[in-house]
């Protein structure tokens, strides 16, 4: 695995220049506290908006998370575009982790919802009803329908897409991004199932989030032998 190399998302850069503009005029003036907290909001700024490339897994049949984090729920739920009951994964971002998303699979995106809302703690499970958010559905190259909602969170006030309805989006392809502290949940479609485990950390665009499960060929035992 080659080290990823780091930069800087671009909704970054108006903030950076207003922070590094604000240090400099008190450094001029001499105000070393007001330097000094600003430099401080400076390199969070600089931290939190940091968009490291990452080493998207090859293969047919798999997912990718859709954003750095910790996985915090693996449960069924209705999917918020069409209400079928599916396996849905949630990953929760923390302010220190990465918040650009990246598509978990390779497709065209054929529905982009976006609904305003509160923002209560992501963590929660009412978040996915009651918060600001932007469900996506893309369909992939076998048919498949895939749901990914970007939530914001109690801090997290802006969701900033990156792509619209009609895009063809490759794998790890980046496709938004929310501001401090969020959460994106994926539903999966049928045939697919869950590869990561409550608790489990993961990046955006390399973890292996869902895998496809194979049908047992015909004469197999359970314990795969013939």
């Amino acid at each position: 695995m080659r080290p990823a190399s780091a930069s800087i998302a671009p909704e970054g850069f108006p903030l950076l220049a207003l922070l590094a503009l604000c240090a400099l005029c008190f450094a001029a003036l001499d105000w070393e506290a007001a330097t000094v907290i600003v430099l401080v909001f400076f390199f969070f700024t600089l931290h939190f908006f940091r968009d490291p490339e990452r080493v998207v897994p090859h293969g047919k049949g798999l997912a990718v998370s859709p954003a750095d984090g910790r996985i915090i729920r693996i449960e069924k739920r209705p999917d918020p575009l069409d209400g079928e009951m599916r396996t849905c994964i949630s990953v929760f971002m923390n302010v220190f982790n990465v918040h650009v998303n990246r598509c978990p699979v390779g497709g065209t995106v054929t529905d982009v919802c976006y609904h305003p809302g509160k923002f209560i703690n992501a963590s929660f499970d009412k978040a996915s009803e009651h918060n600001e958010r932007c469900a996506w559905r893309m369909t992939d190259e076998e048919g498949k329908p895939w749901t990914f909602v970007q939530i914001a969170g109690l801090v997290a006030r802006r969701i900033v897409p990156h792509a619209e309805q009609g895009d063809v989006l490759v794998r790890g392809q980046r496709f938004g991004m929310i501001r401090f502290g969020s959460r994106v949940d994926l539903y999966l479609p049928e045939g697919y199932d869950s590869a990561v485990h409550i608790g489990q950390t993961v990046l955006a665009g390399q973890s292996v989030l869902a895998r496809r499960v194979e049908p047992q060929t015909a004469g197999s035992t359970a314990d795969g032998r013939e």
